[in-house]
């Protein structure tokens, strides 16, 4: 059976960061891969804005996976595409993990994990839309697929549901193509998407966006002929006698990622409710010793920059794995915060630089979010607004601090007069 010091599970932009990271640290590494080609979602995405924070130059993202490939292939990491992880499980001394690939099923061995795979889309059934089956409704993803890669247009007239990034990177791409895009509608008030996205995407191509209006029902029996577009009530269910039918013959779906995280669930891992990946410390690793999670495995990226940040951290941590002694304490966010990442602090192992994430709930203007250790403020920063699809980053230096075993470290957010 064939042992390594670090296993990555996935070959996305956070999976070839942790990859590259591990092996500069030493270790023995294999990096899995599902498919045929290493870069996940990247290879389809042929638009600019990845790599601004980390290499300071906009790319698009087949160039910024391209960089990290050639120089995972430069490496002593051993690749294997096409393959499976079918079966996870924890040995006493490390894991087992059970390989489907070309040749047949294979056993390895492995002192740590690095789960770096990446995140799924909702579909229509995930989303309650109601009407027939018809062919012409896809995931944002699936039709930038179709039309990045295949060079094939799912449709002429399209309707998009959801104000997520891709959905409106793809009402740009198929305006851009010869669709005509009849328009976007989000059910919730506020658009889902990145500011610049909004600007560049919908409103240079003069293409509508209609808040507070969802999809009700699909028509058509081979293929798409139209859909029911209606008004939403708070709780985001269409108001009886406000529907509208459009004429249509394509559906595209931007309502939502979900990270994949059936590995961690074989494993036992702790979920965290609200990010939908794995609760872990300041250094990556879940709360089971060995494992580590990075990515949108662990929580949706808005930028694969930082996709990339955590699995580096993700994969030099793992390197480094010696079944530690940690002292895990707490970390919480009150009323007006989605989710905060980290999720736990472990200060038997502080360094001078720890950075936690943080979505708002709801869009709010100037605002101070204050960090407390044990009630007693230890930082305080001050955004002049803050939006759920924009995600902030806190970089702090945590190691001055005394920690007891009932210590918790806990985010606040106070708005403030404009």
């Amino acid at each position: 059976m064939k042992t390594y010091d670090v296993t990555v599970i996935g070959g996305g932009p956070a999976g070839l960061a942790a990859a590259i990271s591990a092996e500069k640290e030493g270790s023995r590494v294999l990096l899995v891969e599902r498919e045929e080609r290493l870069g996940g979602v990247l290879k389809q995405c042929i638009h600019d804005g990845f790599g601004v924070i980390r290499f300071g130059e906009k790319l698009s993202g087949c160039e910024y996976a391209t960089r990290f490939i050639h120089e995972v292939q430069k490496s002593a990491v051993e690749i294997s595409c096409l393959t499976f992880v079918s079966d996870i499980r924890k040995t006493a001394s490390g894991f087992c993990l059970t390989l489907v690939k070309r040749s047949g099923l294979e056993d390895i061995e492995t002192k740590s994990v690095v789960l770096a795979t990446g995140c799924r889309e909702r579909t229509a059934r995930q989303v309650a839309i109601h009407g027939t089956r018809p062919a012409g409704v896809f995931t944002a993803g699936t039709a930038q697929y179709f039309l990045n890669v295949m060079g094939q247009l799912p449709g002429k007239k399209c309707v998009i549901l959801g104000s997520g990034d891709i959905g409106l990177i793809m009402a740009r791409r198929l305006t851009l193509e010869g669709s005509e895009v009849l328009g976007v509608y989000e059910a919730k008030s506020t658009p889902s998407g990145l500011m610049r996205n909004l600007s560049q995407c919908l409103h240079d191509f003069n293409i509508p966006l209609h808040l507070s209006q969802t999809v009700a029902e699909v028509h058509g029996d081979a293929r798409v002929t139209g859909v029911t577009v209606a008004e939403v009530d708070e709780n985001l269910r269409p108001v009886p006698g406000t529907g509208k039918y459009i004429d249509c013959d394509t559906l595209i779906l931007s309502v939502g990622l979900i990270p994949e995280n059936e590995l961690a669930e074989k494993l036992g891992l702790a979920l965290d409710m609200h990010t939908k990946g794995a609760v872990c410390d300041q250094k990556y690793m879940t709360l089971t010793d060995g494992v580590f999670s990075c990515g949108n495995a662990l929580h949706v990226n808005d930028l694969a920059d930082y996709v990339s940040e955590s699995g580096e951290e993700a994969g030099r941590n793992a390197a480094h794995f010696a079944s530690p002694e940690r002292a895990l304490i707490p970390v919480t966010a009150g009323k007006g915060f989605l989710y905060t990442v980290p999720q736990r602090l472990d200060t038997n192992a502080l360094g001078e630089k720890t950075a936690f994430f943080f979505r708002a709930a709801e869009e709010r203007e100037k605002t101070c979010v204050r960090l407390l250790l044990d009630g007693n403020e230890i930082m305080k920063k001050t955004y002049p607004h803050l939006r759920p699809p924009e995600m902030e980053r806190l970089e702090l230096d945590l190691s001055g601090y005394k920690y007891d075993n009932g210590s918790g470290l806990e985010f606040v957010m106070e708005e403030l007069p404009s």
